[in-house]
């Protein structure tokens, strides 16, 4: 699609269905035309590809860092779908599911500037007809530490949500390929996934992507439009401090990081309250090793009421 085109919204699961039939029969039709055209020219047998689809999950309220997604799958794949769900079972109670920002129009043309040829926007009733789900997927250990531990039950419902999505798309994209991008932002979830993905045998290929950073280093994320102006100051904190035990790392070893030193320089930034700041290797999330292949730091903090994720690799 071109830069100006705006994305096809549908709104049920039906039509999003049949919108990725048609778009991917028609984005099938060009390759094979193009194939047959250069096989002409060269004098050489036809050989013919499968259209691929791109598919990105979010919640909505897209920043830069989720134009940089939705990129990346238009660059990679024929066909690209975004799915805006705020899905409520990843939410706890006193979260903030209500408050959650809903930005539709802006998020579409944020999309189709990005190259995405249909967005699926379901109420919650389309995805959830009978209510809250009987059958639930479990995150396992893995889901109740770190950000699973202060939301408990949140990696079940990113898992429920997902896996539904999956069982939407896989079945109609047929013998095309799919591939699901994702923001490495959310280290834990995105493991997670990559781990449903291989133990119930989706027919779908996972497409980390790197954290997306404003110029001053905060990770970009939806909540951000939350913070004020001095809360935009002081979130900084977190980036900064990451920044510094990675040269630490580097310098002299994961193993000589001072961790309590670190911890103790974001709680003393006015306004922020640290949750926690640990060392993983993103392979197990356990505690890293030498031979781990990588070490990631992971933090969260409330800045004012505000809680932010933020990570980066350390070796």
């Amino acid at each position: 699609m071109t830069e100006t085109s705006m994305p096809r919204v549908v709104t049920t699961i039906a039509d999003f269905r049949t919108a990725i039939t048609e778009s991917l029969a028609a984005a099938q039709e060009e390759l094979d035309r193009t194939a047959r055209q250069e096989a002409e020219q060269n004098g050489t047998a036809v050989q013919y590809t499968n259209a691929s689809l791109g598919y990105v999950p979010t919640m909505g309220a897209l920043h830069d860092g989720h134009a940089t997604l939705l990129r990346r799958a238009a660059e990679q794949n024929d066909v690209v779908v975004a799915s805006i769900f705020v899905n409520p079972l990843q939410f706890g109670p006193g979260e903030d599911y209500e408050a959650y920002p809903r930005t539709l129009e802006a998020d579409a043309a944020l999309a189709g500037a990005a190259g995405v040829d249909i967005i699926f926007t379901p109420e919650v009733e389309e995805m959830y007809p009978d209510g809250d789900p009987l059958i639930r997927i479990s995150s396992g250990e893995l889901g109740t530490k770190f950000e699973g531990a202060t939301r408990p039950g949140h990696f079940d419902g990113v898992l429920a949500v997902v896996n539904k999505f999956f069982n939407i798309i896989r079945p109609v994209a047929g013998n095309h390929p799919v591939n699901a991008y994702f923001g490495q932002k959310d280290a834990q979830q995105y493991i997670l996934i990559q781990r449903m993905v291989h133990d119930f045998n989706h027919d779908v290929t996972m497409r980390p992507v790197a954290i997306v950073r404003d110029d001053n280093g905060l990770a970009l994320s939806s909540r951000n439009s939350y913070l004020s102006d001095e809360e935009r100051e002081s979130a900084l904190v977190l980036s900064r401090t990451l920044a510094m035990l990675r040269e630490n790392s580097l310098n002299r070893g994961f193993h000589e990081i001072d961790l309590d030193g670190a911890r103790e320089r974001i709680n003393s930034t006015p306004g922020v309250r640290l949750d926690y700041l640990e060392l993983v290797d993103p392979m197990t999330f356990g505690e890293p090793t030498e031979e781990s292949e990588r070490v990631l730091a992971l933090v969260a903090a409330f800045v004012g009421p505000t809680r932010l994720i933020d990570n980066m690799d350390l070796r």
